[in-house]
């Protein structure tokens, strides 16, 4: 009989010596995970839509709105930890490995340096207001508008429906250009017209049509300037304002003036600038079986 307790026994004293060895942690682990998802749940499916909501109502700048609702995620996830860990009795262990944590927080410093510089910069274009959630920008030889502004990288749509994520680090240290920054913007729309043409008439021609379309501004006044002299006729430069542009805005708007000057100078008989001509002479073989040049068939 007793050998066949005996097993069991062992079993128990080896469990109860565990538990008397571990036993508070366990405790304080499980104490620390019911804390840590109470207070998780809470201020993420609580208090962070009550503050997206807040600031909906309130329109603020969709920019600082996304910046406000990531700290407070964070803010969150931080909080539920320390409060749990205090809770839970860790507190001790927590402040005894502040050397540890410090030399810890040194070393990510160093290995992490590109994602700390993005992170500074994110909050600088966070709070520049050149930068702003739907700009329509341009660096380097791209363009797009911005769809999010996080604080290690910036999202860009492009025109062609493809969405770039560039480094908060190198849109801070590359000459960004924002069009629609001001309230309004310049179309410029070249126009090469034949050297036979009167460039004055012409000219005049361009102003009127540029004044006549309905979205160019009467302030500043639409001017045509002559820019260059190509080699089948003269560039003239048609400069018209047009008022709180978007992209899509200055694409029609840029195209529809263009119509509107071919069929003015179509109407008026003034000559766009004939495509270049080139002669060609001599003789081609085809297949090897061509007539060489300056011979007649036979």
């Amino acid at each position: 009989m007793y050998h066949a307790v005996r097993p069991v026994l062992f079993q128990i004293r080896l469990l109860d010596r565990f538990w008397r060895r571990y036993g508070e942690l366990l405790l304080g682990v499980a104490e620390f995970a019911a804390w840590f998802l109470a207070i998780y749940a809470l201020g993420r499916y609580v208090f962070v839509p009550a503050l997206s909501g807040l600031l909906d109502a309130r329109n603020a700048d969709p920019t600082y709105a996304a910046a406000l609702v990531r700290v407070a995620r964070a803010g969150v996830l931080v909080a539920a930890v320390m409060l749990a860990a205090t809770v839970a009795g860790f507190g001790r262990v927590l402040g005894g490995s502040a050397v540890f944590a410090a030399g810890l927080t040194v070393a990510l410093g160093f290995a992490a340096q590109d994602v700390i510089g993005n992170f500074v910069s994110g909050v600088f274009i966070v709070t520049d207001p050149k930068f702003n959630i739907g700009d329509w920008i341009r660096w380097n030889d791209q363009e797009g508008v911005i769809d999010d502004i996080s604080f290690r990288a910036t999202r860009v749509r492009t025109f062609d429906n493809e969405v770039i994520t560039v480094p908060n680090g190198e849109l801070t240290t590359t000459a960004v250009t924002n069009p629609v920054l001001n309230d309004r913007l310049r179309i410029r729309l070249p126009v090469e017209v034949s050297y036979d043409d009167d460039l004055d008439a012409v000219s005049a021609l361009l102003v009127e049509t540029a004044e006549e379309h309905p979205e160019v501004l009467d302030r500043p006044a639409p001017a045509v300037r002559l820019t260059e002299f190509a080699d089948n006729g003269a560039v003239l430069s048609v400069g018209a304002w047009i008022a709180d542009p978007a992209r899509s805005d200055f694409v029609r708007i840029r195209s529809d003036l263009a119509k509107r000057v071919i069929e003015r100078l179509d109407d008026h008989d003034a000559q766009l600038s004939p495509p270049s001509e080139h002669e060609l002479s001599g003789g081609i073989d085809v297949g090897g079986g061509g007539v060489p040049p300056g011979e007649t068939e036979r």
